[in-house]
């Protein structure tokens, strides 16, 4: 599952990078990858995509700022909704 999640969340963010090069764990806000508006977008491409909320407590860049955060973010959301 870890897997499927990355390689969609990999193609979404490799769509809208400016690097040559994206690694999982490349940082596209600190490099400037990105502009500010991508993170909006990024936040609700992955409500949308993962069927989750984010929440505003979920609103910290960190759970956004690579591939694999943004695939843990999307397991612990999975995780935690109910059954």
């Amino acid at each position: 599952m870890t897997d499927d999640i990355a390689k969609i969340v990999r193609t979404f963010i490799g769509e809208h990078v400016r690097d040559a090069e994206l690694g999982d764990d490349h940082d596209i806000f600190a490099t400037g990858s990105v502009s500010s508006l991508f993170a909006v977008q990024l936040v609700m491409w992955v409500e949308r995509t993962f069927d989750i909320a984010v929440n505003p407590a979920d609103l910290d860049i960190d759970n956004f700022r690579t591939v694999n955060h943004v695939v843990r973010f999307v397991e612990s959301r999975r995780a935690a909704a109910p059954a």
